[in-house]
């Protein structure tokens, strides 16, 4: 699934990638569900692949429900 609704907002993939990074991604992969439960609230987290820059890939979880996020960098 592409877009999905973030703490009541229906965002992108680039606009989820955004929300975590700060700044807006080259390219983003599909929206996906992460498996695993928001360690703050309990929330769903989500996850989306994106491309900061040229050589670098980053994997990104945010949660649905509140503003936790994380990257695997």
């Amino acid at each position: 699934m592409s877009n999905r609704v973030v703490q009541g907002r229906m965002v992108t993939p680039k606009r989820l990638a955004e929300l975590v990074e700060g700044e807006r991604p080259m390219e983003a992969e599909d929206i996906e569900d992460a498996d695993r439960d928001c360690p703050e609230c309990g929330g769903n987290v989500l996850s989306v692949g994106y491309m900061p820059s040229v050589t670098e890939f980053v994997t990104a979880y945010k949660c649905q429900d509140c503003d936790w996020s994380e990257t695997d960098r």
